[in-house]
C-alpha cells in the first residue's frame, strides 16, 4: 500500500491522535452542545490534520506554507475552545492540560514547516 508524504510526518500523526483525543473528551459534553462545542471542537482537531494533508500536495511552496498557516490556526481555534470548555466546566484540568500541550507541541511543528516551505 501508496504511503502518501504527510502520512510521514510527526506533526500530521500528532493531529491525528489530537482528534481522536477530542472526540473521546468531548463524549461526555452536555447533549445541548451537540451542535456547539462539541461540534467546533471536533471540526477544528479534523481541520488541522486535513490541512497538513491538502498542504503537502499542493505545487508551490507558497501554497504548502498557506494551508500550514491555516492548520495553525485551526489549532488556536481549538485552545481557544477547550479554554471555554475547561471554564464550563465540560473538560477536567487534566484533559485542558494535555489539549494544550498536544496543541503546543503541534503549532511548533507546523510553523517548523511552514519556514521550511517559506525558505525553499
Amino acid at each position: 500500500m501508496h504511503e502518501y508524504s504527510f502520512e510521514k510526518l510527526d506533526v500530521w500523526k500528532e493531529s491525528i491522535k489530537l482528534a481522536s483525543n477530542i472526540y473521546n473528551y468531548t463524549k461526555a459534553f452536555p447533549d445541548d452542545e451537540k451542535f456547539g462545542l462539541t461540534s467546533q471542537m471536533r471540526r477544528c482537531s479534523v481541520s488541522i490534520s486535513s490541512n497538513i494533508a491538502e498542504g503537502t500536495s499542493r505545487l508551490t511552496n507558497k501554497d504548502k506554507s498557506h494551508f500550514m498557516t491555516i492548520a495553525y490556526s485551526s489549532a488556536l481555534e481549538l485552545l481557544n475552545q477547550a479554554i471555554i470548555s475547561k471554564e464550563l466546566n465540560f473538560i477536567s484540568e487534566e484533559n485542558y492540560k494535555s489539549i494544550r500541550l498536544e496543541v503546543e507541541s503541534i503549532t511548533n511543528k507546523i510553523n517548523a514547516l511552514r519556514k521550511h516551505f517559506i525558505n525553499s
